[in-house]
């Protein structure tokens, strides 16, 4: 996990030590802050990670941290936390620049979720950089320092969980704007109503909830290094204003008179084929050529082996420094199992199972015998094959885009069944927006099936 603390802002002292007990449990560092001035002070000596605050606090509230920590550390992610009846602010403040939050009272595994999903750990590097022990990877970094030299905008596709911010940072570390912002936004997580404000930011009163003007990703990266994560999922309306942004060099904010002139780069990911998505119109085709100007792909993790096993060690010593075992590590026959498996879901998979396995390890060895996979039933009722990426790479590479859309779907509908057909947990669960799951429904229902 980050080395960095959690801020926990909570003007409930028990309620606060509740908090900050469930995520130490976890295996967080926490800093707890009593109200939005104390957050402030502590954050201008100390670097967090993440910053989980309440709302309703005196005499600096929630809104206010917010407006500050989006003014002077605008790459930390904040969680409002919020009353059941007290939506509309909680919305309100995911307009003013909030990246989710969580309305009282709410689960340990419902917070626990949230901060996995939004905490600054990039998965494939730790202080001294990226893993690159495959001729593949090597590749690639050495490509992105060539490329990072230049201001040029980078399209970087792959597969979910292969490492694509982690590629887009390294970029943005090996070029002349190493020393500003790197804002990076999940196009895939914001609500539609709220993706515009988010990326262009707006103007007092320009909205309902609108009480301060705000600026957007954009501005916020000003001098920097912007990333639209998941790009592709951006509205089909909204894409005319990106491309616009993109072309002009210059962002309008929602509600304003007149434009601000940006001195960005931008790196663009997407897990999906854009050409595609072109062809069957659901991406602008100029949106598409202003991005690709250098298409970088990330390969996915059964395509570079050599990385599997230094990957496998270094995050099995993040996980046993965190938990006071600094002695664990992996038996030779368990590294030799992690390269047997196909690693449907790539970086993300391979440290799930790891964290599973360091918690079954009973002494300081892991055996391959506590390597739990967790492949589904219905993926092993079907048939599909978990695909040594160690043998035959030619036949590996054929099958690979049927065996991930077999898997996928398995996954998606075994998750559907698990939670008798709400897409509100499904989407939770999947770690997807609700936009996403709406358009695989759809994708599954035109090629015939159970869904």
């Amino acid at each position: 996990m980050t080395s960095q603390p959690l801020l926990i802002v909570e003007d409930d002292c028990d309620l606060r030590d509740a908090l900050c007990v469930t995520l130490e449990l976890a295996g967080f560092a926490v800093i707890p802050a009593s109200d939005g001035s104390e957050a402030l002070s502590i954050m201008r000596t100390s670097r967090v990670a993440l910053v989980i605050s309440d709302i309703q606090m005196q005499p600096l509230d929630g809104i206010g941290l917010l407006h500050g920590i989006k003014q002077d550390y605008p790459g930390v992610p904040v969680i409002l936390m919020t009353a059941f009846g007290d939506i509309e602010r909680a919305v309100a403040a995911m307009r003013a620049g909030a990246s989710d939050y969580l309305a009282k009272p709410f689960e340990p595994a419902s917070l626990l979720e949230k901060v996995e999903r939004y905490r600054l750990r990039p998965l494939l590097e730790a202080d001294e950089g990226p893993v690159a022990a495959d001729p593949k990877t090597c590749a690639l970094l050495a490509l992105a320092e060539r490329v990072g030299a230049s201001a040029t905008t980078v399209l970087l596709s792959g597969e979910s969980g292969s490492g694509k911010e982690v590629l887009a940072r390294y970029l943005h570390r090996h070029s002349p704007r190493a020393g500003k912002p790197f804002i990076a936004i999940n196009c895939a997580a914001i609500p539609d109503s709220l993706i515009e404000s988010t990326l262009f930011g707006h103007e007092r009163g320009s909205f309902t909830g609108a009480n301060q003007a705000q600026a957007g990703k954009f501005e916020q990266a000003q001098g920097g290094t912007l990333l639209l994560d998941e790009i592709s999922e951006i509205p089909l309306a909204l894409q005319a204003k990106l491309l616009r942004v993109l072309q002009e060099r210059e962002v309008e904010r929602v509600g304003a008179k007149k434009a601000t002139a940006l001195d960005i780069r931008v790196i663009a990911t997407t897990n999906r084929d854009l050409a595609a998505c072109v062809a069957v119109g659901t991406f602008r085709a100029d949106l598409f050529y202003r991005l690709n100007v250098f298409p970088m792909v990330v390969p996915p993790l059964r395509e570079r082996s050599g990385d599997i096993a230094p990957l496998a060690r270094r995050l099995v010593a993040r996980q046993a420094q965190l938990l006071g075992r600094p002695q664990l590590r992996l038996a030779p026959c368990a590294e030799q199992r992690l390269l047997t498996h196909a690693w449907p879901g790539n970086v993300r998979e391979l440290e799930n199972v790891l964290q599973r396995a360091v918690i079954l390890a009973a002494d300081d060895l892991i055996e391959a015998a506590q390597l739990d996979f967790g492949v589904p039933q219905a993926v092993l009722q079907a048939g599909v094959p978990a695909t040594p990426v160690t043998q035959q790479p030619e036949v590996a590479a054929a099958g690979a885009a049927m065996d991930m859309k077999s898997l996928e779907r398995a996954h998606i509908v075994e998750t559907l069944l698990a939670v008798n057909g709400s897409r509100k947990l499904a989407v939770e669960r999947l770690g997807i927006s609700e936009r996403t799951l709406r358009y695989k429904l759809q994708q599954y229902r035109l090629e015939g099936g159970l869904v």
